[in-house]
């Protein structure tokens, strides 16, 4: 009476432990499992260390856009006003702000006016572009009101003007300094158009975690930015938020409704969206290289089992002949490729995810053994490698290596099954 053994017993986990723990004597298989370890360990923790920058990058970034900028900015078509000049001002700003506020998933509406002028301060001289909007408006972008770092007092916004810290530290500037902001589309004489300078105070300094914005930001009350544009009355374009910035396209067409017939939009989407798009495709792109990198590793694994196949031939023959089946022999040898595949990614997971979590010191001391200056805000826009862990990014990371290194172990398991006794066991 035949008796069969249910798969993967015990004693076939037991002859691959075994197996595992080759000595050096019986050719090298242990150096070879270590190898097919490390490979794969390294393999997983640089494809879960390249998500988690891609992901943290990605989140910076969309972060600074959404919690500065408006989601959705509403503007004027050129129009000819009266005096026959063209113009793309708002002149019934308030209640074009009222129905918008109406439209479900519209969280604040503000107008703004905006202009491009130098400002001067210390006998030095730099570009700001000049946001007017009210101090209850300002307090609620969550980048300025609560950045990451900031100094003075918002709530004296009334009474001069906000600047981000790259101005401040372009012009030496500090909270109660004064700033001299110079255009040239000032007072028409009879002489010709003099520039408009006027001084204020510095009242606020924040740092939003965008260079490009902290550089070039200057924000003023609403009601001194129409005195200083010539803008009385008026305003230049609506700042709409909204609840849910990914669903911003379903909103197009309630917003243009209520805005008007000459009104027209710019979503965050259309001014971020060829650098979202173009991360994107580097994301795949990255993810494909580093899965090709995984399967690299898995191929160690391969080579550690057939040499171990090749070693063992003697003890296959032996099995075979004591009455194990094909199928044992094929489990005995899967087992010990999974069982390195298996450690490796476990291992890899451990060390990408801790990389990850303390990746600001260890960016810290490659900066400072290579001599600063690896990150650059002024390319890179943000002021430094951000990171965010992922269940998802990690249990891909852990699908991808698990499979592929379970799909390759089967080839030299097969091999060894299929393997003849006779022939094993005829020149021993």
């Amino acid at each position: 009476m035949s008796h069969s053994t249910p798969p993967f017993a015990s004693f076939e986990w037991m002859i691959a432990w075994r197996y595992l723990r080759a000595r050096r004597a019986e050719g090298g298989v242990s150096v070879m499992t270590v190898i097919s370890f490390v490979g794969v360990m390294l393999a997983v923790f640089a494809l879960i260390a390249t998500l988690a920058v891609r992901s943290g990058f990605r989140a910076e970034f969309v972060d600074t856009i959404l919690g500065a900028n408006a989601h959705v900015t509403v503007y004027s078509a050129v129009h000819v006003d009266e005096a026959g000049r063209t113009s793309r001002v708002i002149e019934d700003y308030d209640e074009m702000a009222e129905r918008l506020a109406e439209i479900p998933g519209v969280t604040r509406v503000a107008p703004l006016i905006k202009g491009q002028v130098m400002a001067s301060a210390n006998s030095r001289n730099t570009g700001v572009e000049v946001f007017g909007i009210s101090p209850d408006n300002l307090a609620t972008l969550p980048r300025v009101a609560n950045p990451e770092f900031s100094s003075g007092d918002i709530g004296r916004f009334s009474d001069g003007v906000a600047i981000g810290s790259g101005v401040a530290r372009e012009l030496n500037l500090g909270v109660g300094d004064s700033i001299r902001l110079i255009s040239p589309d000032g007072v028409r004489t009879a002489f010709g158009t003099s520039p408009r300078i006027s001084a204020y105070e510095v009242v606020y300094i924040f740092t939003a975690g965008r260079y490009d914005i902290d550089r070039t930001r200057l924000y003023m009350p609403f009601s001194d930015a129409q005195i200083y544009f010539n803008r009385d009355g008026v305003a230049d374009e609506m700042e709409v938020m909204v609840e849910n910035p990914d669903e911003i396209d379903s909103l197009r067409a309630p917003l243009l409704r209520a805005s008007g017939e000459r009104a027209m939009l710019w979503t965050w989407r259309d001014s971020a969206g060829s650098f979202l798009r173009a991360l994107e495709v580097e994301d795949n792109v990255m993810f494909v290289i580093l899965s090709i990198l995984v399967l690299i590793a898995a191929m160690n694994i391969i080579s550690g089992l057939i040499m171990l196949v090749k070693n063992k031939g003697r003890d296959i023959g032996i099995l075979r002949t004591m009455g194990l089946t094909e199928g044992s022999i094929l489990r005995v040898f899967f087992i010990c490729g999974a069982s390195v595949g298996l450690l490796g990614t476990l291992a890899g997971v451990v060390l990408g995810c801790v990389f990850v979590i303390y990746i600001d010191p260890i960016f810290s001391l490659v900066n400072y053994v290579s001599g600063g200056g690896v990150w650059d805000p002024a390319i890179r826009g943000i002021y430094a490698l951000p990171a965010q862990l992922r269940l998802e990014d990690v249990l891909k990371s852990v699908a991808l290596s698990l499979s592929l290194s379970f799909i390759v172990t089967i080839f030299p398991a097969r091999r060894a099954a299929r393997m003849n006794p006779v022939e094993a066991l005829r020149y021993e």
